[in-house]
């Protein structure tokens, strides 16, 4: 993979996305953090909204007492394209937003809907055209009763500036100064002075920015984010390995936009398998992370089984931390993200109805509405489950255990993924390079059901005693772990785990979270646990060597009470 240039917005990018990406660009994301503030909330104050959390109890949202803009927004009409305006932001940045009006008249007056575009991708301008994992229209929203705003967030043309990667200090405040203009706009209901009743849906790019803007805007009422994620540190740069199928991919739908030049040094770096301290601090920094606590905003969270970019575990960071704080949220787990749905994915329609349903709720204030189970996900087969709440209650877990000596080699690692005939997730094809897959080269530890039925949902457990040795190099030294279904010969979930070894010939002992996966598993049904030493998702470890496992232990959690619906 070539370097791309990226001068902070003076040099135009390098090129066209090439055709593959015209289809699979809403499923890329990334983001950064900051802190800046266009509201102040008091608890105290008689307007905070009272209304029920996800748990049950009442739950009065902090009043919102927006600050009135400095100076009137900015905003031209372009030419030829009625729907189209340009927006100048805080800095001056040149924004290209898109105004759809639920009446064309303006009457009666409606909430609206700000919808964020998929990294690299161009704002969405159809009514009528699909989405990918199961979001919205336009149209849609518009007949919903929303009013729908649309942008091309800064360093995607032909709005200008640089990506930050969804920064709470540039692009939150670009939304910031979006919210600006809508409350200005006919047909538009408000809240109060200055503050126009809003919501936000969008997937990956389009549902970190809904993270960062809920953090410093309070006149947010609503998101939906699908496919976001909590920490760039734990998704992209998981124990300190670059997840290299998907960050090449990343980069390479930014050709035509102006980069950051963090993110050009990220994609420099990929081949050494690690990044520097300063990139490091960076992407660390880049949130939401601990942004996620000053959201006040009711969240609907939908996260895929299947993505291996921003996995289940950035979900449930989320989900988490919202919960803590009684903040209304509900999760949704689908066979979709960013990744290959190669099973059946079962009824996707529920993530159009919960979404309405909840910006109904939410937004247009209308408490009567039913927003669904807290937390429902789909297994290997597309059946639905629902439960009250994340993590679930859990049986007596599977377990496993076994040892092995595994070569250090290139050749029979994990992946990539074979799609199926009959698959027809539009992105299977394109992420199936970087798809894990049983491995032939592997440590293999078999886990069996035994005489019961069994539907695993949640992190597995991992404890390894090993030694090894390996050749110096710069390359890190790694293994990693996945659980391989014996019926269909595919890795649960999509999902590997690397993990951080040490091959100085001494013994070693560390114990590991696995990525989350969910299967429902009949009596007599086997997986497979396999070590392997390189995978199409992250970055090549250093080879070379040996590692001898003298102790392998897998323990996979097992939910209790909980049948398909």
């Amino acid at each position: 993979m070539h370097p791309i240039r990226a001068d902070r917005g003076r040099r135009p990018g390098q090129g066209t996305p090439p055709p593959r990406w015209r289809t699979a660009l809403g499923a890329l994301g990334a983001l950064a953090l900051a802190t800046t503030a266009a509201c102040s909330t008091t608890s105290g104050s008689a307007s905070g909204t009272a209304t029920t959390s996800s748990a049950g109890t009442a739950y009065h949202r902090p009043a919102c007492h927006p600050t009135p803009p400095a100076t009137p927004v900015r905003a031209v009409p372009v030419t030829g394209a009625p729907s189209a305006w340009t927006v100048t932001s805080f800095d001056g940045t040149q924004l290209r937003a898109y105004w759809f009006p639920a009446t064309p008249g303006g009457s009666p007056k409606a909430p609206t809907v700000l919808m964020g575009p998929g990294w690299g991708e161009t704002a969405d301008t159809s009514l009528t055209s699909a989405a990918l994992f199961g979001g919205l229209t336009i149209g849609q929203l518009n007949r919903a009763g929303f009013n729908v705003l649309t942008w091309d967030p800064r360093g995607f043309p032909p709005s200008t500036g640089t990506a930050e990667l969804d920064s709470a200090a540039y692009e939150a405040r670009d939304v910031e100064q979006l919210i600006n203009w809508v409350a200005t706009l006919p047909g538009v209901a408000l809240n109060g002075p200055d503050d126009p009743a809003v919501g936000m849906v969008g997937a990956s790019y389009g549902g970190g920015i809904q993270f960062t803007a809920a953090a410093v805007d309070c006149r947010i009422d609503a998101i939906v984010p699908t496919i976001a994620w909590h920490s760039l540190a734990t998704s992209l740069y998981k124990a300190d390995t670059i997840k290299a199928g998907w960050a090449g991919l990343l980069v390479e739908a930014g050709a035509r936009m102006h980069l950051d030049p963090h993110i050009v040094a990220a994609d420099n770096a990929i081949g050494s398998g690690t990044l520097s301290p300063a990139e490091v601090n960076w992407f660390t920094d880049a949130g939401p992370g601990a942004l996620v606590s000053k959201i006040t905003a009711p969240t609907l969270i939908i996260q895929g089984t299947v993505d291996n970019l921003f996995t289940l575990d950035e979900g449930v960071a989320n989900y988490q931390a919202l919960r803590s704080r009684g903040v209304p949220t509900h999760m949704i787990w689908f066979c979709g993200g960013h990744g290959a749905c190669l099973t059946p994915p079962g009824d996707q329609q529920v993530i159009t109805t919960d979404t309405i349903a909840w910006l109904d709720r939410y937004l247009k204030g209308q408490p009567g509405v039913d927003t669904g189970p807290t937390f429902q996900f789909v297994d290997q087969n597309g059946a639905s489950y629902q439960a009250a709440g994340y993590p679930v209650p859990t049986a007596s877990p599977l377990t496993a255990t076994g040892h092995g000596t595994l070569a250090l080699t290139a050749a029979g690692g994990s992946g990539p993924a074979h799609v199926p005939a009959g698959v027809t997730d539009p992105l299977a094809g394109f992420a199936a390079p970087v798809t894990p897959a049983e491995a032939s080269n592997a440590v293999d530890v078999p886990i069996t059901t035994g005489s019961r039925s069994a539907l695993v949902v949640g992190s597995p457990d991992l404890t390894i005693t090993y030694r090894g040795t390996v050749p110096p190099g710069a390359a890190p030294e790694r293994v990693f772990a996945q659980v391989v279904d014996d019926a269909t010969g595919m890795v649960l979930g999509n999902q590997i785990t690397p993990i951080d070894v040490t091959l100085d010939g001494a013994a070693h002992t560390t114990t590991v979270p696995l990525e989350i996966v969910v299967a429902a598993l009949h009596p007599g049904a086997r997986l497979t646990l396999q070590l392997v030493a390189t995978t199409v998702a992250y970055a090549r470890p250093r080879l070379g060597g040996s590692i001898t496992f003298s102790s392998v232990h897998v323990s996979l959690p097992v939910a209790s009470g909980i049948a398909p619906r």
